[in-house]
């Protein structure tokens, strides 16, 4: 079966192509979807596909029943842009101003509704089931995995896969890691009040910029004192607003950041550090802070069972040499959430263009990647398949 799958793979990549980059001229923002899942019904539906729409309010989920009894295996995509303005000189150029697939997840879904076709056209001899996740909200928290979780996208799914194309990673590798993979995040706001004066007179205030800097500093301590230095920790402050004029020290300066971190104990203890650090030196200063922490997702678990899946479907696909240990990210992923509640393993399969000056970062305007990688996840898809019903 696995041969007869490859071909009818491959057979359907120039449609993958064509999917895809219908996504990418009309991309839709995060929690606005609704061309995007309406079009990713009606392509399964055409298929033959069991659909469900509106799971967890935009997401969309299909299940291909095989004809023999065995696992049922769930595989997810994301489906939602950025709000990026598309800068790239190319014929899919997005039709939306402002907003962009800049992440791939037109990618990632074009490759499982190919993976998708596939496996319609094999279904009868098909062991156990499919279930097909077309996720909106990734990038944008509280993502649509939890609230697709609720509302039983995993109900009776025995392992859950996902991939994630990487613009940067060497096209034709497929990435793979045990235990964590991508950070945690959670975002900072501290709020540092003091008292107005001009300028010139700055004894007869309370200067909130400058406790707002000595906090700023003093938050760098978390990981260079706080922190196992074999334990990774990112508590980064990205954002500093304060006054209005040259010549007046206001009353307010706002800090606005980041803490990334795997586990889940030191993120616990960085988000009280913060609060202390922030808290205490305000008050040191005569001035006031007022700190708010929100959790973000969690940081990103893969089961060794299902990635030993993943590595023993790349060697057996593409050779031992295209399977990479790969180190973990900060980047989130809300796929986290899926793992937690049954086993599986998400991945990364290098999507780098040839064209050196081409390539560009995630998250960039004008971020595109190696349609081929479209073709290589969803052999691997099909590959995982079949190794997790052995």
């Amino acid at each position: 079966m696995e041969k007869l799958l490859l071909h009818k793979l491959e057979q359907a990549f120039d449609e993958m192509v064509a999917v895809r980059r219908h996504l990418h001229m009309h991309p839709e923002l995060s929690h606005q979807e609704v061309e995007t899942p309406a079009f990713i019904a009606a392509q399964l539906e055409s298929m033959g596909v069991e659909v469900k729409r509106g799971v967890g309010g935009r997401g969309v989920v299909g299940t291909i029943r095989g004809g023999k009894p065995g696992k049922t295996i769930a595989f997810r995509a994301d489906f939602d842009a950025l709000p990026i303005q598309d800068m790239k000189e190319v014929p899919y150029k997005s039709t939306v101003p402002g907003v962009m697939h800049a992440c791939g997840h037109d990618g990632h879904t074009s490759a499982l509704l190919g993976f998708a076709k596939a496996m319609m056209e094999v279904k009868e001899d098909m062991p156990g089931n499919i279930v097909l996740i077309h996720q909106f909200g990734e990038e944008l928290s509280p993502g649509g995995a939890r609230a697709m979780i609720e509302d039983g996208c995993l109900e009776g799914v025995d392992y859950v896969y996902g991939a994630h194309l990487q613009s940067k990673m060497e096209s034709g590798y497929v990435y793979v890691r045990n235990g964590f993979l991508q950070a945690s995040e959670d975002t900072i706001k501290i709020v540092v009040r003091g008292f107005g004066t001009h300028g010139a007179e700055p004894h007869n205030g309370v200067d909130p910029i400058l406790a707002a800097s000595h906090i700023m500093v003093a938050l760098q301590t978390i990981v260079s004192r706080n922190t196992d230095p074999l334990k990774e920790l990112v508590v980064s402050i990205g954002k500093f607003h304060a006054g209005d004029a040259d010549n007046v020290i206001p009353s307010e300066a706002v800090l606005e950041g980041t803490i990334r971190v795997f586990d889940p104990e030191l993120r616990k203890l960085a988000s009280c550090r913060v609060r202390e650090i922030a808290e205490n030196v305000a008050m040191g200063l005569g001035a006031k802070a007022i700190v708010t922490i929100e959790n973000g997702y969690d940081a990103l678990w893969n089961h060794a069972e299902a990635m030993d899946t993943v590595r023993q479907a790349g060697y057996e696909l593409y050779g031992a040499d295209a399977v990479i240990e790969t180190m973990p990210v900060m980047p989130v992923e809300d796929f986290s959430y899926y793992t937690q509640v049954v086993p599986g393993a998400y991945f990364f399969v290098g999507a780098k263009l040839q064209d050196e000056s081409c390539v560009f970062p995630h998250h960039h305007e004008q971020f595109d990647f190696d349609e081929k990688a479209m073709l290589m996840t969803a052999k691997l898809f099909a590959a995982i398949y079949l190794k997790a019903q052995q």
